[in-house]
């Protein structure tokens, strides 16, 4: 790979990573002097294991909203198309313990839950395409290796 995509994570050599992990991907500042923080969240191993959708849909659903009950500074939650992982985007330059905190305080929400917020026809685009049991196993694990998370690359 010679040439310099556009897209972080285009250059990132998806072989070399050790999921999971909690990686900064990108950080901008804007032209006003706001910063926006873009956090690569990976679940499963890229190229080798992968979280079959409706538990992608459901996690999504449940760290966007629970999220946001332990941070003022979260933009947005979303799901990587490989299905191996999020990007979770925040406002500024929290620290790496910040983050981290933020994140096992949520995948604990998701472990409580008693439902996938938002799931139904008048509030999602495909209100029956959830699991809970699936996000709340995927949580689990992700937890489980907490202290993995820092480290990025084999």
């Amino acid at each position: 790979m010679t040439q310099r995509m556009n897209v972080e994570s285009f250059n990132l050599d998806h072989r070399t990573v050790a999921a999971p992990y909690i990686r900064l991907a990108d950080r901008k500042r804007l032209p006003h002097g706001d910063v926006i923080s873009k956090y690569d969240l990976r679940f499963t191993q890229p190229n080798v294991a992968h979280l079959e959708m409706d538990t992608v849909h459901s996690l999504e659903h449940l760290f966007a909203e629970h999220s946001r009950d332990h941070a003022e500074t979260v933009l947005d939650f979303s799901p990587m198309g490989c299905q191996t992982g999020f990007y979770l985007v925040l406002a500024g330059e929290p620290s790496d313990d910040d983050v981290r905190a933020l994140v096992e305080a949520t995948l604990g929400d998701i472990l409580g839950a008693d439902e996938v917020p938002a799931a139904n026809e008048v509030q999602c685009g495909w209100g029956a395409h959830h699991t809970l049991a699936g996000a709340k196993a995927a949580a689990q694990q992700f937890l489980a290796r907490r202290d993995e998370w820092a480290q990025v690359t084999k």
